[in-house]
């Protein structure tokens, strides 16, 4: 790794406190222009001697504005203490953890991965409109059916429609054979340029899409498509455990990605990264946000620079070894339980990199999930898969009482449970 190193405690307050220090600070100075400003003291503790060892407290009090994309251009000059914070996440995620080429990438730190996809499909809609003069109902957006509900946020605000592609029910795996043919009905009816949303670790499966494989299949319909990866979830574990892994930069068929802090990584809500290759952001750039200083080129604006600093802290307070390490011991969680339903010819889904655990709800009382906090495919009456996912939280001895109280709740033997 080049960049993604272990800081010491110190090391990380002395960095923050420094970035602060180039923030523009609104309790000593005057600034007339801004509509801004540090937390209001009569309602928020913003002062005292426990703040000194919790950095991130203290950046919530500064208040920082990370507007703008800070690998591109100008950013306000304000701010910009807790920006070059913000632009050293995006290096490492870009350069260390998906094999971007040193300064050919640009992204920020979105509200979520939602916002992020949305970005990707913006961006997208925009550069056909731009270099093609397509029209709406020439585009479409594909993306599996296991593909996060943002997707379709995304088709409804940007007037794109976007079709499901159906998968294979034990493995989640796209069907060539409906993609192809789902493809060439959609080129027929005048369809000619695509977005793919292609997985990385899907909500409910933590399954991963071969984002090639699109590519293989739009090439062959000779049209024109980006392809945007939704790591949200899989980000910062599926690159990590799965070395041999194409889903990165280096493939020249992914443009950009998404990747979630708030979920692995444990950082506050509203720490989405976005991530693309060099030559894209450009076309979502509002020409007039002219009171900006630099280029207002994100769907949220304003975003909370605080936020960056604390994605920033936990990438530093770890390291790539220490990370390693710490996911690791989820997979070793998540082999385990496996192993425990193997034992008890429960089926289950689970990609072999990642630590979610589907179970198929014939053998799952719905009592026991209930009393578990197992998450349904659906929350109606018949739904047709459970998961479980390894946190940090989740540990053996949670996992041992679950698989003993599906063992002693279990009614049905094994030949029976298939037939359901």
């Amino acid at each position: 790794m080049k960049y993604w190193k272990k800081l010491s405690k110190s090391q990380l307050i002395k960095k923050i406190d420094t970035a602060l220090e180039s923030t523009a600070n609104f309790e000593s100075s005057k600034f007339l222009g801004y509509p801004v400003s540090h937390l209001d003291e009569n309602v928020f503790n913003t002062s005292g001697t426990s703040l000194d060892n919790a950095p991130i407290l203290k950046s919530f009090i500064a208040n920082p504005n990370n507007i703008g994309c800070h690998t591109l251009g100008k950013s306000e000059e304000a701010f910009k203490g807790s920006q070059e914070l913000e632009k050293e996440v995006v290096r490492v995620l870009a350069v260390d953890i998906f094999k971007a080429k040193e300064e050919e990438y640009d992204g920020y730190i979105a509200t979520g991965g939602t916002e992020a996809n949305i970005q990707a499909l913006w961006i997208y809609r925009n550069l056909f409109k731009k270099q093609f003069n397509a029209s709406l109902n020439e585009m479409v957006i594909l993306s599996s059916e296991d593909t996060h509900y943002s997707v379709y946020k995304g088709s409804n605000l940007l007037s794109v429609e976007n079709v499901s592609i159906p998968v294979d029910f034990n493995s989640r795996e796209i069907i060539p054979s409906a993609l192809d043919s789902i493809v060439g009905k959609l080129v027929s009816e005048g369809k000619k340029y695509f977005m793919v949303i292609s997985n990385m670790a899907t909500t409910m499966f933590g399954s991963v899409d071969n984002p090639d494989l699109y590519a293989e299949i739009l090439t062959k319909h000779n049209v024109t498509f980006k392809i945007h990866v939704d790591g949200a979830f899989g980000g910062f574990i599926y690159p990590i455990t799965n070395k041999q892994s194409s889903i990165n930069f280096e493939n020249p068929n992914v443009t950009s990605i998404t990747i979630d802090a708030h979920k692995m990584l444990q950082a506050p809500y509203g720490t989405g990264v976005f991530l693309c290759r060099k030559g894209y952001i450009e076309n979502v750039l509002t020409k007039e946000a002219q009171y900006v200083d630099g280029m207002d080129l994100t769907l949220s604006g304003s975003r909370s620079g605080a936020n960056a600093i604390a994605v920033w802290m936990i990438l530093f307070s770890y390291g790539y070894y220490g990370w390693f390490e710490k996911i690791n011991t989820l997979i070793l969680r998540t082999e385990w339980l496996c192993e425990q339903l193997n034992a008890l010819n429960i089926a289950y889904f689970r990609d072999p990199f990642m630590n979610i655990v589907t179970l198929k709800s014939s053998y799952v009382p719905k009592e026991l999930a209930h009393q578990f906090g197992l998450v349904p495919d659906t929350h109606d009456n018949n739904p047709n898969w459970y998961k479980v996912i390894m946190m940090e939280h989740v540990e053996i001895d949670d996992l041992l009482k679950f698989v003993e109280a599906l063992e002693e709740n279990s009614i049905l033997n094994p030949s029976q449970r298939e037939g359901l």
